[in-house]
């Protein structure tokens, strides 16, 4: 009986998988860089940037990449940043990206590197704040950068470091983001087998990652509309065309495009109306009422009938109060679908497992945010991973989410980010759970 538990113990061991524990070089390497990872972090927090604007988050990037020997290129889309750090064996090409631009929103945190900038958006001065963490992600790539180039003679393969600029979109008139990177080549000269991504997330609790295979975050179209009316006396409404009521009765219309008009049961949709902008003082009816919003969307069929629907009610409701519009239905091309491959996927979810543990690598479903990694991945395989921001402790259905002027990044994600980002690349360039045959 002692002999059959002794086989079937030795079985069991034989049967484990010889990489069951996160890298030895992960976890040494993620000790050494915490304190300079939390520095940048803090540090690129404080002086945040709008997107096309990174001028001083590049240049730190830059420099710091010089140190580490190698040959930044700059000024890619504006202020993108990127290099490529050859390994001393032959192997596989991969792409890591990270996201550098800030948003127009004033932050309301009690942090001590809490953000004082601002700058101009949209024609308004408005307060900038890292609100959807893009400092982290800066910060846990540029860590990355130097753990690989510490191991670069025994590191098989090519690495491409994409430090990117405005993800939340370019200014208004402005090329910009992952698309324009492409535009200008970056996986021309340097096409990768797969490209790595991540994303710090409030509803997703510190120490866990989040991760869906196949569609994964929705497509992403902006639109702007301008109801035009006639301007006069806020005494005398029916001397002109009011615009604002006109508006009012838009935006409630546009509520059945989904309620009503779209099967929810198959994938979901969501239109927003972000702003709403028209007049300038009490007792003046004004000219022109502008609206804009956000449309997301998981199926092409579903979005162009978003497109139609919410232009016709945009025309016939302006209409029926006697006003014009100027419906720009989308306003710009939006984001695809990001799509995690699944085979990549599978492949690389060992790979998470072995650093933050089974048990706290979830799945999180349909995510209605968009990003623009989403072209990266149209080109080649992509995984993009979202990190637990969250503090324990604290519901992260209730936590304030990215994009809030208080949302709160618990810093243990900088090492779970660092680590998750570095042991699927050594993982995958070293041909660790190598893909199924066929």
């Amino acid at each position: 009986m002692h002999r059959l538990r002794v086989v079937a113990l030795v079985a069991a061991l034989l049967s484990t998988p010889v990489f069951a524990q996160e890298r030895a070089e992960v976890a040494s390497a993620a000790q050494k860089l915490q304190p300079e990872v939390l520095a940048w972090r803090r540090d690129i927090h404080q002086h945040p940037e709008l997107g096309n604007r990174e001028v001083r988050t590049s240049r730190l990037v830059a420099d710091h990449l010089r140190e580490l020997g190698l040959e930044p290129k700059t000024g890619i889309a504006t202020t993108g940043v990127t290099a490529i750090l050859k390994g001393g064996k032959p192997g596989p090409r991969i792409a890591l990206r990270a996201d550098m631009d800030a948003l127009p929103v004033t932050e309301r945190t009690d942090v001590p590197f809490a953000s004082k900038a601002t700058a101009t958006f949209r024609g308004e001065t408005t307060g900038v704040m890292h609100a959807c963490g893009h400092d982290a992600h800066t910060s846990i790539l540029m860590g990355v950068a130097e753990a690989l180039v510490a191991m670069k003679d025994e590191l098989p393969g090519e690495v491409l470091f994409v430090f990117q600029p405005a993800e939340e979109g370019p200014p208004d008139g402005e090329e910009g983001g992952a698309e324009q990177m492409l535009v200008e080549g970056i996986f021309r000269d340097f096409r990768p087998e797969a490209v790595f991504g991540l994303h710090v997330f409030s509803t997703v609790q510190a120490g866990q990652i989040a991760v869906h295979s196949g569609p994964t975050m929705a497509a992403s179209d902006r639109f702007n509309i301008v109801v035009k009316g006639r301007q006069t006396h806020g005494s005398r409404p029916w001397g002109g065309i009011d615009p604002v009521v006109a508006a009012a009765d838009l935006i409630g219309s546009a509520q059945s495009i989904v309620s009503r008009r779209q099967n929810i049961s198959k994938l979901p949709v969501v239109v927003s109306f972000g702003a709403i902008k028209g007049g300038i003082r009490y007792n003046i009816i004004p000219d022109s009422v502008e609206l804009v919003g956000t449309i997301r969307s998981f199926d092409e069929g579903m979005r162009q009938a978003v497109f139609a629907d919410l232009k016709n009610v945009a025309e016939h409701v302006s209409a029926a109060h006697g006003a014009t519009v100027d419906a720009k239905v989308p306003d710009t091309k939006g984001n695809p679908v990001t799509v995690n491959d699944p085979a990549l996927t599978a492949r690389m979810l060992p790979s998470l497992e072995k650093v933050a543990g089974q048990g706290n690598v979830v799945d999180p479903g349909l995510t209605m945010g968009a990003e623009d990694f989403s072209f990266y991945a149209k080109e080649v395989p992509g995984l993009f991973f979202f990190v637990g921001a969250t503090p324990k402790g604290q519901d992260p259905m209730k936590a304030p989410s990215n994009h809030s002027p208080e949302f709160f990044l618990d810093e243990s994600a900088l090492d779970l980010g660092l680590r998750a980002l570095l042991q699927v690349s050594l993982d995958y360039l070293h041909g660790t759970n190598p893909p199924p045959a066929g």
